[in-house]
């Protein structure tokens, strides 16, 4: 997996999946969107731990700097 993004992707998609998950905890959104939600987050999470995003790979897209 060649990275594809950059700091201020993964640091955007981490804060928001704490407020998310945060939403979630307290309750603030439940039920089939609350658990929708907190797939996103964990998603997000996930994505952000290893800088690599699978739907930015058939989209061509990349956040990350040029590299030089």
């Amino acid at each position: 997996m060649k990275r594809n993004m950059g700091t201020v992707d993964r640091m955007l998609r981490t804060i928001a999946a704490l407020a998310i998950g945060y939403l979630w905890w307290t309750g603030t959104i439940s039920g089939d969107l609350g658990v929708g939600l907190a797939i996103l987050a964990v998603v997000f999470l996930l994505t952000s731990a290893v800088s690599f995003c699978p739907l930015y790979r058939p989209l061509g897209l990349s956040t990350c700097g040029t590299g030089k």
